[in-house]
């Protein structure tokens, strides 16, 4: 297994919105609250000139999956804007637990999160505070109009 780096979020960043999840049944309404905030703000396009609904979607699902399975809850999910990019920051309150890449077998169910997370998204971190471990996942602000 690979530790994922430590990286704290960029040194200025606003919050969008946040969300309170204490179990896998609020998944649902997480993603179809995120995806209403993200077309509001204009940070995603309408889903047939841009894909990144999907993948912002994919990699908060993965994430706030793993806080709620792997950590401790509740999670609290968060919307943020820097600059040049939107981050989702997802924390939970397992102290003890590092981030951790797994390697992942071809047939393995489960360990995929962090992988597609990287995959799709500009960069991944974590960093802890006080009291959480928080995972984050950044993605480009700027969006093409249709």
């Amino acid at each position: 297994m690979t530790t994922l780096s430590v990286s704290p979020l960029p040194p200025v960043t606003t919050e969008l919105r946040s969300w309170i999840i204490t179990n896998v049944r609020e998944l649902h309404g997480l993603r179809e609250a995120l995806l209403e905030t993200l077309e509001a703000r204009h940070l995603v396009a309408a889903p047939a000139f841009d894909d990144r609904a999907d993948r912002v979607l994919l990699v908060a699902s993965e994430l706030a999956t793993n806080a709620l399975v792997h950590g401790l809850p509740p999670s609290v999910v968060r919307l943020l804007l820097a600059d040049d990019c939107f981050l989702i920051d997802i924390a939970d309150h397992d102290m003890q637990a590092v981030p951790e890449l797994r390697d992942v077998e071809p047939y393995d169910s489960g360990g995929r999160g962090l992988h597609l997370a990287r995959q799709l998204s500009l960069d991944v971190g974590w960093y802890a505070t006080a009291d959480a471990k928080h995972i984050w996942a950044s993605f480009p602000a700027v969006t093409t109009r249709g």
